[in-house]
C-alpha cells in the first residue's frame, strides 16, 4: 500500500520559508522603540537643514542636518527589518550599541563645556578687548560679526580707558580684511581711533588668539575676549593654553534658531583644536 504524498516530512535543511507570529497586545521590542526614535530624529534633521537653507544663514555646514537625517531614515528602516536584525551577530550589535552610547556622552559632556560659558560676562576695567572675527560681507558686518562688534562697542562704552584689538584676516570671498571691516564699524560708532589695534593675518580662532597676544602682555594685562555665546568655551580654553593670564569671556548673542547648528559646529570645533594641540 503506497503512502500519500502529504505523510512525507520535509527535511529542515531543505526548508526555507519561516513563519513568525506576532504577539498582540506585547511590549514593543528595543529595535523598535530605536526605530521610532531614529525615525523622529531623521526627520526633525531633515526639516531643520531645510529650514536653514530657505533663511539663508551661515555656511554650508548646515547641510551635515541633511545628511544625519538620512542616515537616521536609513537606521529606521534597518532596525524595522527584523530578518535583518536577527541575521546580525549579537557581538557586532553590542559593539555597535557601546560605541553608540560612548559617543553619546562625549557630546554631552563636551556641550556641557560649551553651555558653561553660554552666558559669560566680564568684569569692568579689562586692559584690552579682543573682538574675534568672522565674516565681512559686500553689505557689512554679517549678523554674527555685527553682535559680536555691538558687544564690544556697549563695553568700550563704560570702560573709556580700555583699548580694542580687532582680529581677523581676509578670506577668498571678503574684499576686505575682517579686522579692517570691524576697525571702520568701531570708528562709525564713536570709538576712538587711537583706541583700535588691527590684527589682520588671522584665518581662524587659534590664530585670532596668537596674533593678537603679539599686541599685548599675555601675563599682566586684563584681557576681555568677545565672541558669540557658543564660541566662547573655545576661545577661553586656547587663550589660556596661549598663555593668557588674565582672560575672560564676553558673550555676544547669536542668530534665533540657529543654536543647535552652532552647537554642533563648536563640538566639532573643540574636538579638532583638541586632536591637533590647541585646547
Amino acid at each position: 500500500m503506497r503512502r500519500d504524498r502529504t505523510d512525507r516530512l520535509v527535511p529542515f535543511e531543505k526548508s526555507r520559508r519561516v513563519i513568525r507570529l506576532d504577539k498582540r497586545g506585547g511590549k514593543r521590542s528595543g529595535y523598535e522603540v530605536a526605530a521610532n526614535v531614529f525615525g523622529i530624529f531623521g526627520a526633525a534633521c531633515l526639516l531643520y537643514c531645510a529650514g536653514i537653507a530657505i533663511a539663508g544663514f551661515g555656511t554650508y555646514f548646515f547641510l551635515i542636518w541633511g545628511g544625519m537625517g538620512a542616515v537616521c531614515i536609513g537606521l529606521w528602516a534597518l532596525l524595522r527589518n527584523r530578518r535583518f536584525m536577527e541575521a546580525i551577530p549579537r557581538w557586532m550589535k553590542t559593539t555597535c550599541c557601546v560605541i553608540f552610547c560612548m559617543g553619546l556622552l562625549l557630546f554631552g559632556g563636551v556641550e556641557g563645556k560649551i553651555l558653561s560659558q553660554y552666558n559669560a560676562q566680564a568684569a569692568p576695567g579689562a586692559d584690552y578687548l579682543i573682538v574675534l572675527g568672522a565674516q565681512w560681507k559686500s553689505t557689512g558686518p554679517s549678523e554674527v560679526l555685527r553682535r559680536r562688534l555691538d558687544k564690544a562697542v556697549s563695553y568700550l562704552e563704560q570702560n573709556p580707558d580700555t583699548r580694542v584689538i580687532v582680529s581677523g584676516g581676509q578670506g577668498d570671498n571678503e574684499a576686505i580684511s575682517e579686522a579692517e571691516g570691524m576697525r571702520g564699524y568701531l570708528l562709525q560708532a564713536g570709538i576712538e581711533e587711537s583706541r583700535i589695534l588691527v590684527e589682520d593675518a588671522s584665518s581662524n580662532t587659534y590664530e585670532n588668539l596668537v596674533f593678537s597676544g603679539e599686541l599685548l602682555d599675555r601675563e599682566n594685562d586684563k584681557v576681555v575676549i568677545v565672541t558669540n555665546n557658543f564660541h566662547v568655551f573655545r576661545a577661553l580654553s586656547i587663550a589660556k593654553k596661549q598663555g593668557y593670564h588674565k582672560a575672560e569671556g564676553l558673550a555676544a548673542s547669536s542668530v534665533l534658531g540657529m543654536g543647535p547648528n552652532n552647537l554642533l559646529r563648536e563640538f566639532l570645533g573643540v574636538l579638532k583644536d583638541f586632536w591637533v594641540g590647541n585646547l
